[in-house]
């Protein structure tokens, strides 16, 4: 398999550092629009084929493999699969952006506290929902965060817009951070995001290489985290798939792909690569 199209010199340079030393690399990935189409109904979002079996065969020669989602990580462990695959025992799934670390070698979750405002807000948000006119929209609760989806709304994009106002006024209230995606608006905890998850992920790895996959909003932090860690030193690739169409990920990213049947091409590319050398 060849090499997939590198937009960027600092992508190129990137996957040669991985290909050379991959021990000393981390290959991690968004779950949702990245391994998993993006569905309407979340509970439904399954990896594509061929997904979990190109992370296992990376996991085989990297220090890390991981998956950073904003779902909680045993939801994620659960719904990817990855617990019944044989190739995937040194996983990490990293979920409510960082909140939580689940590891395959342990089986166990650890946390950090829950702020007593996402209680508040869960309270607060069938009200809010209905004064807003969309009584409808589908709550995901998180636990740890609050997800509201407009996508199986009659007009999820109208829905989306009336409820940000009314959000933004209720995560001020609660000392929450509003965090918009893809026809979804999310109640989380300040200081908690998808840069913080990657950058306790680099150095628990002690990471010299890294390629971060996603699709969505919540996914730049990451990427701004990781361009922040190249300014000393550290190689990467940036992946974007086009899943939910987030332009700024898209432009900032340094290899572009469809959706996650490009995902798993690219990370076999690089698994055949990594084996070639």
């Amino acid at each position: 398999m060849s090499t997939p199209v590198i937009q960027t010199d600092s992508g190129r340079a990137g996957w040669e550092a991985i290909v050379a030393d991959p021990a000393t690399a981390v290959i991690s990935t968004d779950f949702d629009g990245v391994l998993s189409p993006l569905v309407e109904d979340p509970a439904r979002a399954r990896p594509v084929e061929g997904a979990l079996d190109a992370l296992a065969r990376l996991a085989r020669s990297v220090g890390q493999v991981a998956i950073v989602t904003g779902r909680p990580a045993l939801v994620a462990t659960e719904l990817s699969g990855v617990t019944a695959h044989p190739g995937l025992g040194r996983l990490v799934v990293l979920g409510h952006y960082g909140l939580e670390r689940w590891d395959a070698t342990t089986g166990k979750v650890t946390t950090a506290p829950v702020p007593a405002g996402v209680s508040t807000a869960r309270d607060r948000l069938p009200g809010l929902l209905s004064e807003a006119g969309v009584p409808d929209a589908f709550v995901e609760d998180k636990a740890s965060s609050l997800a509201v989806h407009t996508r199986r709304l009659d007009d999820p994009a109208g829905a989306f817009n009336l409820l940000k106002g009314p959000m933004t006024a209720l995560a001020e209230e609660t000392e929450l951070r509003l965090e918009p995606g893809n026809l979804v608006l999310e109640l989380r905890p300040p200081g908690i995001d998808k840069g913080v998850a990657i950058r306790s992920l680099i150095e628990s790895a002690g990471a010299r290489s890294i390629l971060y996959a996603g699709d969505d909003l919540g996914d730049l932090a990451a990427f701004q985290a990781i361009n922040e860690q190249r300014g000393s030193g550290l190689n990467a690739v940036l992946l974007a798939t086009r899943s939910s169409n987030a332009t700024e990920l898209i432009e900032a990213a340094d290899i572009v792909v469809d959706d996650p049947s490009g995902v798993v091409t690219v990370l076999t590319a690089l698994s055949d690569a990594i084996s070639a050398r």
